[in-house]
């Protein structure tokens, strides 16, 4: 929901902070770093019972995800290496501040109610899954209710007010598989057109096959310079 109504306008409004670090001789990769080591200690301060220190980590590790494509267009460094590791790293991410939370109910409540965010991860990775699934088979699963910016926004209420925690995690299980069912459908409608699907996969390896033979050309003429 957020990609599809806002993140435009974001782009617009950090454009000029990603000219600047790209300036500054900062890359992607390492704003992507940066944000993946603010995520773990915020999963450790969480996991502590300190929630306002999480809480403070998990803003400051949203904001290199914020930044590293702004910094990737500012120097023209999008590529589909940047792109694949800024994705994994998201879904580690995820993986550690939804375990910090695990670990912090286990330590409160005990029981089984630290299956809850752990269910929430679930759910979460399918909703990726669908989308990488979809993509690769020349399909679009864009867009649903409950997608990562709204999970972030939803998990920082939670560790803002701790009574609200669990019911907040609640709520994120709910819109998440109503997502992943909104994905689902998403995708079966268009899969329908089966051979639209089939032409699309062909074009997408065809222009892999290309880049491919492109590269090794490049290479046999590098060499041969330097001979």
């Amino acid at each position: 929901m957020f990609d599809g109504n806002w993140k435009s306008q974001v782009e617009r409004a950090v454009r000029p902070m990603g000219e600047s670090l790209r300036r500054a001789g900062v890359t992607p990769d390492v704003l992507t770093v940066v944000g993946l080591l603010l995520a773990v200690a915020a999963a450790v301060a969480v996991g502590m019972g300190a929630l306002r220190a999480g809480l403070l980590l998990v803003i400051l590790a949203a904001l290199p995800d914020l930044l590293d494509g702004a910094v990737a267009k500012a120097g023209n460094l999008s590529s589909q290496r940047g792109a694949f590791f800024d994705s994994v790293i998201d879904r580690v991410t995820d993986g550690f501040l939804l375990g910090g939370i695990a670990w912090y109910l286990i330590s409160r409540d005990g029981g089984h109610i630290a299956i809850l965010p752990l269910a929430v991860m679930g759910v979460s990775s399918t909703i990726s899954y669908e989308r990488a699934k979809a993509e690769s088979l020349g399909l679009q699963a864009k867009g649903g209710l409950m997608e990562r910016a709204e999970r972030i926004i939803l998990l920082c209420i939670g560790l803002l007010f701790d009574s609200a925690l669990v019911p907040i995690l609640w709520i994120m299980l709910v819109l998440t598989s109503f997502t992943a069912i909104q994905r689902f459908v998403k995708v079966w409608r268009q899969a329908a057109v089966a051979p639209i699907a089939e032409v699309r996969i062909e074009q997408r390896q065809l222009r892999r096959a290309s880049r491919k033979a492109a590269r090794m050309q490049r290479r046999a003429t590098a060499r041969r310079r330097a001979r």
